[in-house]
């Protein structure tokens, strides 16, 4: 990246990593720098909780806020209906109403922690698309905006050409979607005079069909911004674990998994990921993502109190890491690790132990339990597990019991 920015913004964008394409750097640095910006990122209400991979545009939008400008989170209402094509090999499952409302609601507690939301000044607003969606008339919509969008066009961006390529179905339903995105941008810049839209760069086409029509419609110069799909340094898509998804809300992940979750960043992407996901200084970053040997360690632990802070509190990462720190270094079994309770009918005539690794979360099947134990990587109050076919009964469990699978992943079980 050669340009350099006079607005705050586009600066941390572009010396912190998030910045993979603009429109037009120029126009977005003057407008940036000519007084308050409002810029807008849609998230589709497909699950009751964001997670880790949308972790990196939210920031974005910390980011936006914390340097004077106004952010706009567009919850899909709407959209969800349809469902996002870009880049599946199927369909969604399309979601009814109560689900939708019922998923906003836990987005909607995420966004929180992160964005201050109000009416004056900067404050943040949340919109729900079906706002303009849910009454458009199928007519008027087709004559006023369907005609300003080129079949063929659509026809070559990535998201669908990769799908017909591989001779998928794509169905008329999905073949809307980008037309109603383009169209959310149209109703918020003449709604909320909001001109920037971000995104991952798998949005891009979705971006730039936006800025077309606005300008074809309305007349207006808005513009597009795209942050790097990120990986791992070994190649895993950013957020995925071995448990899954690494969700934001604790109702879905405990904060002591989340914590976890960073503590447990390979050494190579400890630097960029202090850079994109805390607000510790450049410098402060590069120092600690250049540690090498046991020191990089603390770094990790630095990493993970940052981004736990900042999505559950300063109180959930500090207990957080006190758990760590007692199971680690101390062979303990500490209160705030998951917990499996078990009924006094589950254990009555005993459980077995590959069906208890199964039900805490460390093996997802039988198999995968039995392949745990078979090459010693099961563990139970720290001492090598070696029969799968062991089982546990009320007597076992009077006191909580630690299992391990591996040398990272604990839980306890005990009686409810």
């Amino acid at each position: 990246m050669t340009y350099h920015p006079k607005s705050d913004f586009l600066r941390i964008m572009i010396e912190r990593g998030y910045l993979a394409d603009c429109t037009d750097y120029q126009g977005l640095d003057e407008a940036l720098s000519n007084g308050m910006v409002t810029a807008y990122i849609g998230y589709d209400a497909t699950a009751k909780s964001l997670h880790v991979g949308h972790l990196l545009n939210v920031m974005m939008l910390r980011w936006l806020q914390k340097t004077g400008h106004r952010p706009i989170t567009l919850m899909g209402g709407g959209t969800t209906k349809v469902g996002d094509p870009s880049f599946r090999a199927d369909e969604r499952p399309l979601l009814g109403p109560d689900q939708i409302a019922e998923n906003i609601d836990g987005m909607k507690q995420v966004f929180a922690k992160y964005l201050e939301y109000g009416e004056a000044g900067n404050g943040a607003l949340m919109l729900d698309n079906a706002e303009w969606l849910d009454g458009l008339n199928y007519l008027e919509f087709l004559r006023d905006i369907g005609r300003h969008f080129s079949v063929n066009r659509m026809l070559s961006f990535e998201s669908v050409k990769s799908r017909l390529d591989r001779e998928q179905s794509l169905s008329f339903l999905e073949f809307n979607y980008m037309i109603l995105q383009a169209y959310d941008f149209l109703e918020l810049n003449r709604r909320y005079d909001c001109v920037l839209q971000m995104g991952g760069s798998d949005q891009w086409g979705n971006i730039v069909n936006g800025i077309d029509l606005t300008r074809r419609v309305l007349d207006h110069e808005i513009f597009g911004l795209t942050s790097p799909l990120l990986t791992t340094s070994d190649g895993r898509k950013m957020g995925k674990s071995a448990g899954g998804a690494v969700w934001l809300n604790s109702e879905m992940l405990s904060p002591y998994e989340f914590w976890q979750f960073w503590r447990n960043t390979t050494d190579a992407d400890v630097g960029r990921f202090l850079r994109l996901y805390t607000e510790l200084p450049l410098e402060e970053c590069e120092r600690l993502g250049a540690l090498g040997g046991a020191e990089i360690n603390e770094a990790k632990v630095v990493l993970a109190n940052e981004v736990t802070t900042l999505c559950h509190g300063a109180d959930a990462a500090r207990a957080a890491e006190a758990t760590a720190r007692e199971v680690f270094e101390k062979g303990g079994a500490g209160e705030d690790l998951p917990t499996l309770e078990l009924a006094a009918e589950d254990v009555a005539d005993g459980i077995s132990i590959v069906q208890v690794l199964v039900r805490a979360g460390l093996a997802k099947s039988g198999k995968d339990a039995k392949r745990l134990i078979g090459e010693n990587g099961a563990r139970m109050d720290d001492r090598p597990l070696d029969d799968p076919g062991l089982m546990l009964d009320a007597a076992a469990l009077a006191s909580p019991v630690k299992l391990s699978a591996g040398k990272k992943r604990h839980a306890l079980v005990k009686l409810a």
